[in-house]
């Protein structure tokens, strides 16, 4: 007998989690339209204003900015593989699972990587890197995660931008979790390639992966002595056909790219400070609840990303059990810990349009419950109370 096939229905989640997160009816509905052809008059205007927008979200003036086919992995392997040629030397700052995974995309270009490595749930120390730099000597670039998902941690940018120009280094800052969420200034913070993804404060459905380069890293594509490793993600070819020549290079996700277009007018629309600050109050509101519950975060003051909170579980409290129930009781997706951090963290996402008040209120209370059943009891009155301050501050 033939197996018959329900229709497809995903029930609802809230994602709450590292993404991907709640996506604006606005994007889903122009995902819908009308399929293009790759080579249309129409879809070729729509990729100029998707490059005009993405230019004003990523605040750079750059040429070559476009979004890869592929979500935020696709963009650090692009970045990787145009810019280095075996044998260049980078230095790689590593602080959680995202700083490891781009160390080991340079290795696989065979470059010869020098690790600046802290623990955990630590940010950056500049000095580190220029000791390191100082050693190393000739130095093709410097690469380093803003917003480093496995952990909550925000780096501090400029100070490591003036150390790679201190040597001559392109500057890499993978931006997957900032971009749209925290301030991220291109242009003035001195950054030659930088990446995201659509599916964390964009609020978009995963898929692409914007990617910006500077004129320098341009010079060093174009210079380069060996041809770039992956067929696929060679910007030396799909350039020409996000440029004026559109030739054509394989065959664009045309809804997907109706969708940031979409998504990336919704962001300039409220403001890109307006957006900011709409992230970081509502990241305060939850820090707030989370410290009046005795609970604390693992990202210390002063490098606390807002898209993303990491918690720590308190000891008694199984971490699979918490997010099962969440997710059963309540339909509410959060994330585990990765890396060093595997059961020992929640990583709670509030971008793009998951980051709202009710969203943060919700989330607390439910927490409370998850935590009461498995006997860890908490005052959820004073969470909320706490969280309530920072709004009505």
């Amino acid at each position: 007998m033939e197996r018959e096939f329900s229709q497809l229905n995903p029930g609802y989640r809230l994602l709450l989690g590292p993404g991907p997160v709640e996506t604006s009816p606005r994007v889903l509905r122009a995902m819908s339209g009308n399929l293009l052809g790759h080579l249309d008059h129409q879809f070729l205007d729509i990729m100029n204003d998707t490059m005009e927008l993405l230019r004003k979200v990523f605040q750079t003036k750059n040429r070559l900015t476009l979004p890869m086919s592929g979500t935020g992995s696709a963009g650090m392997e692009t970045v990787m593989v145009n810019l280095i040629e075996p044998g260049d030397n980078v230095i790689v700052c590593v602080k959680g699972v995202f700083g490891q995974r781009m160390r080991d995309v340079a290795e696989r270009c065979g470059a010869n990587v020098y690790s600046v490595e802290v623990p955990f749930g630590q940010p950056i120390d500049p000095a580190d890197v220029r000791k390191i730099a100082k050693e190393v000597g000739d130095i093709k670039l410097i690469a380093v995660v803003h917003a480093e998902t496995s952990t909550g941690i925000l780096q501090p940018l400029p100070e490591l931008s003036e150390i790679a120009k201190e040597h001559d280094a392109l500057f890499v800052v993978d931006a997957v979790t900032s971009l749209g969420g925290v301030e991220l200034k291109v242009d003035d913070w001195g950054i030659d390639a930088c990446y995201s993804g659509t599916q964390k404060a964009l609020s978009c459905p995963p898929g692409l992966s914007p990617v910006t380069m500077s004129s320098r890293a341009e010079k060093v594509i174009a210079e380069r002595k060996t041809k770039v490793q992956s067929w696929y993600l060679d910007l030396s070819m799909i350039q020409n056909y996000w440029g004026q020549e559109r030739v054509y290079h394989h065959t664009a996700p045309i809804n997907m790219i109706y969708g940031l277009r979409e998504a990336l007018q919704i962001v300039l629309e409220e403001g890109l400070e307006a957006r900011f600050k709409r992230h970081q109050q509502n990241s305060d509101a939850f820090v707030g609840g989370i410290e009046a519950m005795g609970l604390s975060m693992i990202a210390p003051i002063g490098y606390r990303l807002p898209t993303l909170n990491a918690v720590r579980i308190p000891e008694n409290v199984d971490d699979l059990k918490a997010r099962a129930y969440l997710l059963d009781k309540y339909g509410i997706e959060i994330g585990g810990g990765l890396g060093d951090f595997k059961g020992k963290a929640w990583r709670i996402g509030f971008m793009g349009e998951s980051s709202r008040r009710n969203n943060v209120i919700l989330l607390l209370a439910a927490l409370a419950d998850a935590m009461a059943v498995q006997g860890h009891r908490v005052d959820v009155g004073a969470a909320v109370e706490a969280a309530l301050e920072v709004y009505n501050g």
